[in-house]
């Protein structure tokens, strides 16, 4: 059994900002799921998951090597860079984290779970370090794939930092990462998880540039998912010409409470399917299957 999401012609990849979401008990996941048990049923229903953990904290190898265990084959990992390289260090003189980090991408690269690692760039960090950037990306690994997100205003000025930075990104086959918060800010908090979401996440400008192969999106949504309609909407066109044009799209679905955040994924799919109708759909979340089990077994009884 392989991850899910995959057409034998097309592929994207599709997930969540956390796997271990305890409130998916019963849905996404079976109903006795137990913690050990989340990574696995979650890449059941999709192949691919933010690491935002790993901003605050690197695992160790052999929870790694775990990981890799657990999750399905064609699953992928996309971590967050660490905050002491992003956001203590702003780049300068990180080669220690750097290598600590590059440690563990090594172990998802030759277990093949490895996917765009994104370096979130802190509100601070303007156009006047521009260089450090440039110098920092040139000297990852080749082999490994990376995304950048900006966030500071100098990078959506449509003008010479903007360009500046996106030609560097295509010349490294770095991938810029998208943050669309739009249907997020759209109208006010219905409850205190919005609230504290519009507090706390940018209200960048959105765009839709590609600098490399794995174009990444990170759609943030509302807790109630069907507001976030008219985003999905604008978004699945533009994903699906991306797969057509032979790209690997990275969709991550961002809610003010995960606990939404399998539904967003699944409507996005659902709508990028009428672009694209050779993609599969998704399979039954593990939860929903082992819920029809009980009823199957007593029908066959009688």
């Amino acid at each position: 059994m392989t991850s899910p999401v995959h057409s034998p012609t097309l592929s994207y990849y599709l997930g969540c900002p956390v796997w271990a979401c305890a409130e998916w008990t019963g849905t996404l996941f079976h109903s006795g799921a137990k913690k050990h048990e989340y990574l696995h049923q979650y890449s059941m229903a999709f192949n691919t998951v933010e690491g935002n953990s790993t901003f605050y904290g690197l695992p160790s190898i052999e929870t790694v090597r775990r990981w890799c265990d657990e999750a399905l084959p064609g699953f992928r990992f996309a971590l967050k860079f660490p905050r002491a390289i992003s956001h203590d260090r702003q780049l300068v003189n990180a080669a220690v984290e750097t290598r600590a980090f590059l440690t563990v991408l090594e172990v998802l690269a030759s277990a093949d779970r490895l996917g765009p690692s994104f370096l979130q760039l802190g509100p601070s960090f303007s156009a006047a370090q521009f260089a450090a950037l440039a110098t920092y990306l040139r000297e990852l690994p080749e082999e490994f794939p990376f995304a950048v997100e900006v966030r500071h205003e100098d990078f959506y000025d449509n003008g010479i930092h903007e360009h500046e930075l996106d030609d560097l990104l295509r010349r490294l086959q770095v991938d810029r990462a998208l943050f669309d918060s739009r249907a997020l800010f759209s109208a006010p908090p219905l409850d205190d998880h919005e609230a504290e979401a519009q507090r706390r996440k940018p209200n960048s400008p959105s765009r839709q540039t590609v600098t490399g192969q794995w174009p990444m999106l990170r759609f943030v949504g509302r807790n109630d998912v069907p507001s976030a309609q008219p985003w999905i909407e604008e978004w699945a066109p533009v994903v699906a010409q991306w797969i057509a044009d032979g790209l690997s799209p990275y969709v991550f679905a961002h809610t003010p409470h995960d606990r939404h955040a399998p539904e967003l994924a699944r409507a996005f799919h659902d709508e990028l399917r009428k672009h694209l109708p050779e993609l599969l759909p998704l399979p039954p979340w593990p939860g929903a299957a082992s819920a029809a089990v009980p009823r199957q077994r007593q029908r066959e009884l009688f």
